[in-house]
């Protein structure tokens, strides 16, 4: 009888392991697009400006989303991922949100062109905080088309969350990028 007993409970436990996991689902995010009125676009640009990399530290790098529990303690999740690799996401959207801001500059996510600027940008924070607030934050650096240094930057965004959960966690990390966006963009506007 004692057996039977413990082996119910394991029974039932293993049932549900094989079932999907106790009812735990997946949640995959996309970051939404920038949030910004395009500006009249120019004839034809003046200047092209080639986004060569957007690398994340190596700890944002897995597919889940990463939550700063307090000062010290990082978390990612294993139910809530970002449903494409977070540097391409970045990436993407770092192109469409400065060709919208620069509407005299050709935005291209790569390639050997001529005359072209470049900018490399390293991602060192994007996360949800403990405190309520998306950050995104890490430095920039643009070199012109012989590869000299024009500046290199560091940058930093905090925006705080409409509502609890993951999905206004991605929406206020969407706003930290548009942050980003605009301050890259005027000091290009300004070189």
């Amino acid at each position: 009888m004692m057996r039977v007993l413990i082996l119910l409970p394991l029974l039932a436990w293993l049932t549900g392991c094989a079932a999907g996991g106790g009812g735990s689902s997946l949640e995959r995010y996309t970051l939404p697009p920038g949030t910004y009125t395009n500006e009249p676009t120019a004839p034809s640009p003046q200047r092209t400006l080639v986004i060569d990399s957007v690398q994340v530290a190596n700890y944002l790098s897995g597919q889940g989303i990463v939550l700063q529990r307090n000062d010290v303690l990082l978390h990612q999740a294993s139910t809530h991922l970002w449903a494409e690799d977070l540097g391409r996401q970045l990436r993407r959207g770092l192109r469409q949100r400065l060709a919208e801001r620069l509407p005299d500059t050709r935005v291209l996510d790569s390639g050997n062109v001529n005359d072209a600027w470049h900018l490399r940008v390293e991602v060192d924070e994007f996360l949800g905080r403990y405190d309520g607030m998306a950050v995104a934050g890490g430095r920039w650096q643009l070199r012109d088309a012989d590869g000299d240094i024009l500046t290199i930057e560091p940058f930093s965004a905090s925006v705080a969350l409409d509502s609890d959960g993951y999905p206004a966690l991605v929406r206020a990390l969407g706003k930290s990028w548009d942050e980003v966006a605009v301050d890259i963009a005027q000091r290009i506007r300004s070189l």
